[in-house]
């Protein structure tokens, strides 16, 4: 385990991460393919807010499970709640300092055949609809 710092674009949100850098995870949900997501997954306990967490916005979609944080000033996806792992954070790879991202192996996740609540789904979210 390292201790890794990581910040958003405009430096508002200042978090550390206790973790190794075994793998990164991408995944085909219509989110994430649409803010091109690649993640480091870690448990909450490993990720503590150094600064910013009032300029953290959070965006919730489809079964309001998972809790996506964005920073509020500069609209950079700093991490998120998985909804198939509540208890861990999957943290977006690009707010990590010093890291060598293309040395590090990237592996796809599902996420497409994720259930969709059909009452409030958009016709672009991929997916079985309950």
């Amino acid at each position: 385990m390292e201790l890794i710092s990581g910040n958003c674009h405009c430096g508002a949100i200042q978090f550390e991460l206790s973790s190794s850098l075994d793998e990164f995870t991408t995944c085909d949900c219509s989110l994430c393919v649409m803010r091109n997501a690649v993640m480091l997954k870690a448990p909450e306990t490993a990720l503590t807010i150094i600064s910013g967490e009032d300029k953290l916005s959070l965006y919730q979609w489809n079964m309001k499970v998972a809790k996506h944080y964005f920073c509020s000033i500069c609209g950079i996806y700093v991490f998120h709640n998985k909804r198939a792992a509540p208890d861990h954070f999957g943290v977006n790879v690009h707010c990590l300092q010093n890291i060598d991202v293309p040395a590090v192996r990237v592996r796809a996740t599902e996420g497409e055949t994720m259930t969709v609540n059909k009452n409030n789904a958009q016709a672009h979210w991929p997916g079985p609809r309950i």
